[in-house]
C-alpha cells in the first residue's frame, strides 16, 4: 500500500506469503473468500473456494455396501481434493481491483521461498504432530523433516526451491499457467493416481475452474451495516442469524461478564447452527431459502425460542418461507485448518480474505511445492437420509459448504469502522460474532474484543468454555441456567481485524497467537495482519 497498491493488492500478496510461512494452515493448492468492503460502502465477495470433480456424484464417501467411508483414509487419499481456487480467487480480485502489476504481488512470497524463511513454533508444532500429513508425499517429507524425519526447530531457515518456481511460472505466465497445460495435467493426473475411484479429478476439471462473484449478505445490527459471505459458506449466515436473534436481548444492560449474556448467545448459536447445517449448500445446486431465513420477522421468531434464564432442551432447524420440504439433515463438517487475514488501505477501503486447505496439511499430497487441499471433507458423507437430499452432498462440480466468515462493518453512519474474520473451522462463526458484539455492544477496543473469552453450545445444556478464563469461572452460574455439561476448552483461537478508533485504524491478530507466531529472537508486528489454525493448536504452545 506504500507503494500505491490497493488493500486488495495488500490481501493477495498476504496470501501468497502465508501460502509458503503457513502451509498447514493455506497454500496455493486451496481456496477462500475475499470480501471486499469500499470506503463509499459497496461490498463485493469473491469465491475461490474448491470444486469436485465433474465426474463426482453422491456416493464418493460410500464403501460399496452404501456405508460412510472412513474420514482418516479419505482424507489421505485424492477422494478429498477439490480443484484449488486460490490463485483463480487472486486473478479476479486484482483484474477488479489490483493497482501494481500481477507479478509485483508474487515478489515477497518468491523471496521467502526461494532465500528462506525461520520457522515459527507454530509451523514447528504442526510438522512435529502432523506427520501423517506433514510427510506423506515423499516431496512434502524432503521439504521440511530432516533426514531423521524429525520436524524443523524453531527459528531454523527452510528454504522451498520447488514452491519459489511456482510462484514465479503464475507471476510471469499469469494464472492459465496454473490451470491449463503441463503443469495442470500432470497435478490432475497425480491427484487421480491418488483416488480410489473411476470418478476421478482431470485436466479439464482444472480448465474448467472459474471464480465466482457474489452479492454478499448484510444486516442491520444496532445501527450497524454487517456484511458478510452467503453461499456456498454458511458461516456467514450463522453470524447473522445469530446477531439478529440476540438484538432482541439489551446485552450492553445484561453486563459483559453475566452468564446469561453469553447464555444467551450460546442458544442463539444452537438455533443458527440448525438451520445452516440443514439449509445451506452450493446455490448452483441447492435452492437456499437465504431471503427466508434471514426475514426479519422468521429471525425474531427464533429469537423468541430463547429464554434468558433456562437452556432449550432441543433445537430443530426452522420453516424459513422458500424452504424445500425435500431435504434431509446433514451430518455437518468437522472442518479444521484455516488462515485468515486483513487489509485496509488509506480511504478506507477493507478486505478480509480467509483462505484454507482445510486440516493440517490438507491432503498430504504435494505438487509444485505445495499441499493440496483436503476440502471435499466438507461435504456430508451421506448424500440422503430416508431418500430425501442432504443440502451439502457431493455432486460433480460443486462447492463444499464451509464456515469462513469474512466480514466489514458500517457505523450508523455509513463510514468503514471494522473487518474481521477468525480461522478454525466450526468455531470460525462464534469467534466472528463474539468480536462483533464486543465492538458493538460493549464498545471494546480492537484487542479486548479479540481477547474476549470463547463460548460456544454445542447441544442440549452443554457449553465450550475457554479454559482459565472469567468464562470458565461462570460455571456454576451457566449450571444454574440449566447447562449442566460445561466442558473446558483448549483450542487455540484464531480471530483477525481491523478497527477504526481513536487516531485511526488498529490492527491486530488474536492475542493468544503472540508467541506462537513470534520468530525466535525477533520483535515487532505489522500493521496487516494473519492468524492461522490447525488442529494441533492448543492454549498451552
Amino acid at each position: 500500500m506504500a507503494r500505491g497498491g490497493s488493500a486488495t493488492d495488500a490481501a493477495i500478496a498476504m496470501m501468497l506469503a502465508l501460502a509458503v510461512l503457513e502451509p498447514q494452515s493455506t497454500g496455493l493448492g486451496g481456496g477462500g473468500f475475499l470480501l471486499l468492503g469500499s470506503a463509499e460502502g459497496e461490498v463485493e465477495l469473491l469465491d475461490g473456494r474448491e470444486t469436485a470433480p465433474a465426474a463426482a456424484s453422491g456416493n464418493w464417501f460410500l464403501n460399496e455396501d452404501g456405508s460412510p467411508r472412513d474420514r482418516n483414509a479419505a482424507v489421505l487419499s485424492g477422494l478429498s481434493i477439490g480443484v484449488p481456487g486460490q490463485i483463480a480467487l487472486a486473478a479476479e480480485a486484482h483484474a477488479r481491483h489490483g493497482l501494481l502489476p500481477w507479478a509485483d504481488l508474487f515478489a515477497p512470497a518468491i523471496a521467502l521461498a526461494r532465500d528462506g524463511f525461520p520457522v515459527t513454533p507454530r509451523l514447528s508444532g504442526s510438522l512435529a504432530s502432523f506427520p501423517q500429513r506433514g510427510a506423506r508425499d515423499p516431496a512434502g517429507e524432503a521439504q521440511f523433516y530432516g533426514e531423521d524425519g524429525e520436524a524443523p526447530a524453531p527459528g531454523e531457515v527452510v528454504q522451498l526451491p520447488d514452491l519459489a518456481a511456482t510462484l514465479e511460472m503464475i507471476a510471469t505466465e499469469g494464472p492459465e499457467s496454473f490451470y491449463s497445460g503441463p503443469f495442470a495435467e500432470s497435478m490432475a493426473l497425480k491427484i487421480a493416481l491418488d483416488t480410489p475411484s473411476m470418478a476421478a479429478m482431470t485436466v479439464d476439471d482444472f480448465q474448467n475452474y472459474r471464480a465466482v462473484v457474489r452479492e454478499p449478505i448484510c444486516t442491520i445490527y444496532r445501527l450497524h451495516r454487517v456484511c458478510t459471505v452467503g453461499p456456498p459458506s454458511s458461516g456467514g449466515y450463522a453470524v447473522l442469524a445469530i446477531l439478529n436473534q440476540v438484538e432482541a436481548f439489551d446485552l450492553a444492560s445484561m453486563g459483559l461478564q453475566n452468564a446469561e449474556t453469553w447464555h444467551v448467545f450460546a442458544e442463539a448459536q444452537r438455533l443458527a447452527f440448525a438451520d445452516r447445517e440443514f439449509f445451506i449448500g452450493d446455490p448452483a445446486y441447492v435452492e437456499v431459502p437465504l431471503v427466508g431465513l434471514l426475514d426479519e420477522d422468521y429471525l425474531a421468531g427464533r429469537a423468541a425460542l430463547i429464554e434468558p434464564d433456562r437452556t432449550l432442551q432441543q433445537v430443530d432447524h426452522g420453516d424459513p418461507a422458500g424452504a424445500s420440504v425435500a431435504l434431509a439433515p446433514g451430518d455437518g463438517w468437522p472442518e479444521q485448518g484455516t488462515t485468515h487475514f486483513v487489509a485496509v488501505d488509506g480511504e478506507g477501503n477493507m478486505a478480509s480474505f480467509t483462505a484454507t486447505v482445510e486440516g493440517a496439511f490438507g491432503s498430504g499430497l504435494v505438487h509444485g511445492g505445495f499441499y493440496l487441499n483436503n476440502e471435499l471433507t466438507d461435504f456430508d458423507f451421506t448424500p440422503e437420509v430416508d431418500g430425501l437430499p442432504v443440502a451439502n452432498r457431493v455432486e460433480g462440480g460443486k462447492r463444499p459448504a464451509s464456515s469462513m466468515t469474512p466480514t466489514v462493518v458500517y457505523d450508523p453512519e455509513g463510514q468503514p469502522l471494522f473487518t474481521v474474520g477468525a480461522a478454525g473451522g466450526g468455531l470460525i462463526p462464534a469467534q466472528t460474532a463474539r468480536a462483533l458484539i464486543g465492538v458493538i455492544d460493549f464498545g471494546l477496543p480492537l484487542e479486548e474484543a479479540l481477547e474476549l473469552p470463547f463460548v460456544m453450545g454445542v447441544g442440549p445444556g452443554a457449553l465450550l468454555v475457554e479454559q482459565g478464563t472469567w468464562m470458565e469461572d461462570l460455571g456454576p452460574a451457566f449450571e444454574a441456567l440449566g447447562h449442566p455439561r460445561i466442558i473446558p476448552f483448549g483450542q487455540l483461537l484464531r480471530t483477525t481485524g481491523a478497527l477504526r478508533g481513536v487516531g485511526g485504524w488498529h490492527a491486530r491478530h488474536d492475542p493468544r497467537l503472540d508467541e506462537l507466531v513470534r520468530i525466535p529472537g525477533t520483535v515487532g508486528e505489522g500493521a496487516a495482519v494473519e492468524a492461522g489454525f490447525d488442529e494441533g493448536d492448543t492454549l498451552t504452545p
